[in-house]
């Protein structure tokens, strides 16, 4: 048995510890958070349920052991109305709220490996706070790039209630791409790898790629198997399998926005690359992506027509995570944004800067003529993801963050603005972001809806979230105080509650507010601050 199949799902983790680079810590216990409670009851909510329907209300959601159990339409006066669910173990006072399903993460990492070299790999505790702090109660974890074991262990322990974090779902790296790392070299090899991948709990696939016979049969693996997959179509493969190709073999989803232009492409199979590219060189990889949807067929024409109806047919998934190339068309914007002083850890902010070397960090040559360009992109690549959403089509949210001055939590709610930028009513926005998420992930049983019988994974507002994205943030958004003609901060989203649990945003916030303090005064915890060989990163400076 090859060391691939031995390893399935563990190469990159097995990688990383050779080299001596820190394995990211592990949460173990939970310090946020009350509840499950038997009986939890929500009273007199406005409810946005996650279907596309309008807000109704008031409303009393009544949970018991986790699941909701009645949706009681409250009339007449609140405050004397006796027809009401009888009392509760807790309860939360939601007249003059808003309740909307918790949302799902499409595409996100558990902490990002490559910021390893750079010091200290941020605590995974500080991105699963982020996640509740932003209503992010579902994780699609595409890679588990920490290891399959290390992130099914983090699952069982989210699933127990263990640790404050969100659920998670653990895909797993698929090794047949020459650009990382490449173990799989035969169809039956890449078979075999993932019925190992079944046997140890994966939830799915994530690929780059992969040569064509190997993919397709991977892809008809999967099916039999059970395993749900998404793609980066990574340039290094792209040419020989666009995302058309690979949804006709059963692809589940299409991860950002590679692939797609390739399959709009009339007058060529390869992208212009310039002739000197080298996809090694950062600057190259991100500034030439975008000109590829302007090489592609035009809106509304005949090819672009054909090749949306063909998504169609095949029940296609777009997960385009606009947010995290946005600072490609606005570089200083994302560089400057309100959050990043309290809440972006010190070595990511170093990782940010440009470098050789460093995923996303390629701002050493980043021009106006690149951000119009990208402008560009966006675009023609909204219009057609529109278009997909607006002829039926499935689109959820992912954010994809930890790169290109992105932040957990953060990102994700920048990702519910692109999409109304995009041309999505906001209720199609929290429908993208709840339960079209929910049925990507096949848990549309369980989660994505306020409705009984689904899990209380819910989310208290207190303001219409509706009404402005930018309420959601942590930091809130800027506005006039009308009695002191003053300016002050707003903030949407006061609880998360994930399985019944009742997480209070402030508290969480307030946490990561002191672990970032603390790694820009230099007095990391001592459990957070541990390098290579298990030294202090600050002692080693």
């Amino acid at each position: 048995m090859s060391d691939a199949i031995v390893l399935a799902g563990n190469e990159l983790a097995a990688e990383r510890e050779k080299a001596g680079q820190p394995p990211l810590v592990p949460s173990t216990s939970r310090d946020r958070g009350i509840g499950p409670h038997r009986r939890l009851v929500l009273r007199g909510a406005t409810v946005i349920d996650g279907t596309g329907a309008p807000p109704i209300g008031p409303t009393d959601i009544v949970v018991e052991n986790g699941r909701i159990v009645q949706l009681k339409k409250v009339t007449g006066n609140l405050a004397t109305n006796a027809n009401r669910p009888a009392p509760g173990d807790h309860e939360i006072d939601c007249r003059g709220k808003w309740v909307t399903p918790g949302f799902v993460d499409c595409h996100a990492h558990a902490g990002v490996a490559y910021h390893a070299a750079n010091g200290w790999v941020p605590p995974v505790e500080y991105v699963y706070k982020l996640w509740l702090a932003h209503g992010v109660t579902t994780v699609r974890e595409m890679g588990s790039f920490n290891g399959l074991d290390w992130m099914l262990d983090q699952k069982r322990r989210s699933e127990a209630n263990e640790i404050a974090a969100p659920r998670l779902l653990a895909y797993s790296y698929f090794p047949a791409v020459n650009d990382m790392l490449k173990l799989i070299h035969t169809p039956e090899e890449g078979r075999a790898w993932l019925r190992k991948l079944k046997e140890r709990g994966a939830d799915g696939v994530k690929f780059f790629g992969a040569p064509p016979a190997i993919m397709e049969a991977a892809l008809d693996e999967c099916r039999t198997l059970g395993l749900r997959s998404g793609c980066h179509h990574a340039q290094m493969a792209v040419t020989r399998m666009n995302a058309l190709t690979t949804a006709g073999w059963g692809l589940t989803s299409a991860e950002h926005y590679y692939g797609l232009p390739e399959a709009l492409f009339e007058d060529r199979v390869v992208q212009n690359f310039p002739l000197d590219y080298d996809y090694n060189d950062e600057y190259f990889r991100f500034s030439v992506s975008g000109q590829m949807f302007r090489q592609g067929a035009e809106p509304g024409s005949k090819k672009w027509n054909e090749t949306l109806e063909r998504f169609l047919e095949l029940g296609f998934t777009f997960v385009p995570t606009f947010t995290i190339y946005d600072a490609n068309r606005d570089l200083m914007r994302a560089r400057q944004a309100d959050w990043h002083k309290e809440y972006t850890w010190k070595s990511m902010w170093d990782y940010f800067t440009p470098q050789r070397g460093g995923h996303g960090s390629y701002w050493y040559r980043w021009s106006t003529q690149n951000e119009i360009e990208w402008k560009e992109n966006y675009r023609l690549w909204m219009a057609f993801i529109n278009e997909y959403k607006n002829r039926g089509g499935r689109v959820c949210t992912g954010s994809d963050s930890g790169f290109i001055y992105q932040i957990f939590g953060f990102g994700y709610i920048r990702e519910l603005e692109l999409l109304q930028e995009a041309g999505f009513h906001p209720l199609e926005v929290v429908r993208a972001a709840t339960s079209q998420g929910a049925a990507l992930c096949g848990l549309e049983d369980e989660i994505g809806t306020v409705e009984v019988g689904k899990r209380a994974d819910l989310l208290v507002h207190d303001h219409n979230p509706l009404t402005d994205f930018k309420l959601l943030y942590g930091t809130g958004a800027l506005r006039l105080d009308e009695a002191t003609n003053g300016a002050t901060w707003h903030r949407g989203l006061k609880y998360t509650i994930k399985d019944g649990v009742i997480y209070d945003t402030a508290e969480l916030l307030a946490d990561v507010r002191a672990l970032v303090k603390a790694t820009w005064d230099e007095a990391v915890p001592a459990k957070y601050a541990k390098g290579p060989g298990g030294t202090s990163q600050q002692a080693a400076q």
